[in-house]
C-alpha cells in the first residue's frame, strides 16, 4: 500500500525579500525546512519556469540532494490537484546553478536569517506582529468600553449580561496564544445567499407587530417607518464602492443591521426590538445564529445588553460596537 503524503500545513510563513524589493516570497516553514513550488523558485532566482524544472531534474539526476525528504506535495483547499513544493536543499541547489546576483542574495539570507530560524524555532514576521499587536489593542478597547458603559443608568440590571458579554469576548484574548501557534484569525469571512430585500423585512415587522399587539406589548405606533429611512438602511447594508462591497461579510452586514436600525430610528417606535428581530431573522436565515453545540453565538439576554449598549453609545463609537458583535458571532 502506497503511503500517503503528509499534509504541509499552510499556516507556517517566513518572510523574504530582496534588499531593492525586486522580489517578496511567503516562504512556507514545515518541520527543519522551508518550502516553495517551481514558480516561485524561477520567481525567486529571476529566471523561466523551464530553466527550474531542467536544474531540479539534474539535482535529483546527479543525486545531489535526496528526493525523498526534498519533495512533497501540498494539498490545497478546493482543488483536487495538490502542488508539487520543494525543500530547502533543493532550493539552494538551484541557485547555485543558476548562479545570479539574485541567487547569491537568496544564500546570504538562507544562511544567516534562515538558519537561525531553523535553529532558535522562530523568525520575527514584522507584518504579522503587527497585525497582532493591533488585534490585541482592538480587544483590550473593546473590553474598556464595555466596563465603561456597564455603569449607564439605562444599562441598570443588566450588569449580570455586561459580565457575560465580557467574559465571551475575552475568550478572543487567546488571540496570543493563536498567534503563537499560528492560528490567529483575524477577518470574518462568514457568508451568506439570503438576502432581506424590503418586501421581506416589512412583512416580518407586520407578523411581529400583530404578535406584540396581542400581548399589549406594541401600539399603534409601533414599526411605522419615517420616510424611505429604513429602506436606506437596508440599501447601507448592501452598499457597494468600486464593485466591493462595504460590508463583505455575513456578520458585518448583521451587525451594522443592528447597529443603524437601533442607532438611526427608522420607525417611530420599536427601533431596538425591531433591530434586534431581524438581526435574529437574518442570521438565522442565513444558518449563522448557532453555534456547533446548538446554542445561540448570542443569546436573547446578551441581545438585549447590545441593543441598550448601542441605544445609548456615542456614534463615534460605531466602530468599537461592530467589532464586538462581529468577534462573538465568530464563536
Amino acid at each position: 500500500m502506497k503511503k500517503k503524503q503528509p499534509e504541509i500545513k499552510k499556516d507556517a510563513i517566513v518572510i523574504y525579500k530582496t534588499s531593492k524589493n525586486e522580489v517578496e516570497l511567503k516562504v512556507r516553514f514545515e518541520g527543519e525546512s522551508v518550502w516553495l513550488n517551481q514558480e516561485e523558485i524561477a520567481r525567486l532566482y529571476g529566471k523561466e519556469r523551464s530553466v527550474v524544472t531542467k536544474h531540479i531534474n539534474n539535482i535529483f539526476k546527479d543525486a545531489e540532494v535526496d528526493k525523498k525528504s526534498n519533495v512533497q506535495k501540498l494539498h490545497i483547499a478546493n482543488s483536487d490537484k495538490p502542488i508539487v513544493i520543494y525543500g530547502i536543499d533543493v532550493i539552494l541547489a538551484v541557485g547555485y546553478r543558476v548562479n545570479s546576483a539574485r541567487a547569491i542574495h537568496f544564500r546570504r539570507w538562507a544562511t544567516k536569517v534562515l538558519k537561525q530560524h531553523l535553529i532558535k524555532g522562530y523568525t520575527i514576521n514584522e507584518k504579522r506582529l503587527l497585525e497582532a499587536r493591533e488585534k490585541f489593542q482592538e480587544l483590550q478597547e473593546a473590553i474598556s468600553f464595555l466596563k465603561e458603559k456597564s455603569g449607564h443608568e439605562l444599562l441598570a440590571g443588566q450588569e449580570h449580561e455586561i459580565l457575560n458579554l465580557l467574559g465571551n469576548y475575552s475568550k478572543t484574548l487567546t488571540l496570543l496564544e493563536q498567534y503563537d501557534t499560528e492560528k490567529l484569525r483575524l477577518s470574518h469571512t462568514g457568508k451568506g445567499k439570503f438576502v432581506l430585500s424590503y418586501e421581506k423585512a416589512a412583512r416580518v415587522i407586520v407578523e411581529l407587530r400583530k404578535e406584540l399587539f396581542v400581548k399589549k406589548e406594541a401600539g399603534d405606533l409601533f414599526g411605522q417607518e419615517y420616510g424611505e429611512k429604513f429602506k436606506g438602511v437596508l440599501g447601507n447594508i448592501r452598499q457597494s464602492f468600486g464593485g466591493k462591497e462595504l460590508y463583505p461579510s455575513l456578520e458585518e452586514k448583521a451587525a451594522h443591521l443592528l447597529y443603524f436600525i437601533i442607532k438611526d430610528h427608522p420607525f417611530a417606535d420599536g427601533n431596538k426590538r425591531i433591530g434586534s428581530f431581524l438581526f435574529v431573522y437574518f442570521l438565522d436565515k442565513n444558518k449563522f445564529l448557532y453555534k456547533k453545540t446548538g446554542e445561540k453565538k448570542i443569546n436573547d439576554n446578551a441581545l438585549t445588553a447590545l441593543a441598550l449598549l448601542i441605544a445609548i453609545s456615542d456614534p463615534k463609537e460605531k466602530d468599537k460596537l461592530v467589532k464586538i458583535i462581529t468577534n462573538l458571532l465568530m464563536g
